[in-house]
């Protein structure tokens, strides 16, 4: 999974960056409305923090033009402003979500986890694939409840299998949803990755689609290609 930071303060844009990271989500960040627009338009994102008060383009701006032109990734907006017409504002630009400073990291997370869970169709904190669970909150993963520990690239991976689970997924969009921006990405070691995980979970559940991509499926459920 992969989300995009877009605040003007350095030491909070840090924290979120940190916080993200450590949960096992890719992170990019941006310090300008400018920038953060740019990188919204031209890499895909599960998710986006964005700060309504940004240098060189305001984050109500940068959301406006991005629903015009049709990015639909879900974004949480970050406001110091306690007016409720600025929160309407947002909303009605295309925010999925605010949170109005000063908060929680943790809330942030929570909050940024529901919004990619409902965005693939999933309701609850725990998803599941035949006995194979992902717990969002604690990023967990287990099979028949036996933990399973992984990389953090391992997990990204697989985390994104299971939230769109019964669906091809080139090796394209797995990498660019498993790197930042800055990684030297090689599509590649994509096949290496699955490997991993079919060797961890130690069942039949990823399915590889000649081709096309991969397909995370329950044991014994019938692939269409």
């Amino acid at each position: 999974m992969r989300i995009l930071v877009i605040e003007d303060d350095k030491d909070l844009n840090r924290q979120l960056v940190e916080v993200f990271a450590d949960a096992g989500y890719a992170v990019d960040t941006a310090l300008d409305g400018e920038e953060g627009h740019f990188l919204g338009e031209t890499e895909p994102y599960d998710a986006v923090i964005l700060d309504i008060g940004l240098p060189s383009m305001d984050g109500i701006t940068v959301l406006e033009n991005w629903r015009r032109e049709g990015r639909n990734m879900p974004v949480l907006m970050l406001t110091a402003r306690d007016r409720w017409s600025d929160k309407v504002s947002g909303i009605d630009a295309g925010a999925d979500d605010y949170v109005t400073k000063p908060f929680h990291v943790e809330e942030v997370l929570a909050r940024v986890r529901a919004l990619i869970r409902r965005a693939a169709g999933h309701a609850a904190s725990l998803i599941e694939c035949g006995p194979v669970a992902l717990d969002t909150r604690i990023s967990k993963v287990t099979v028949d409840g036996n933990p399973v520990k992984l990389t953090s690239h391992e997990f990204r991976l697989l985390s994104y299998l299971m939230h769109h689970q019964d669906k091809v997924l080139s090796r394209t969009e797995l990498t660019e949803h498993l790197y930042d921006q800055d990684f030297d990405r090689d599509s590649n070691t994509i096949e290496v990755f699955v490997g991993r995980l079919r060797k961890k979970l130690g069942i039949d559940c990823i399915e590889t689609v000649r081709g096309l991509g991969y397909r995370l499926q329950a044991p014994g459920s019938a692939g269409t290609d």
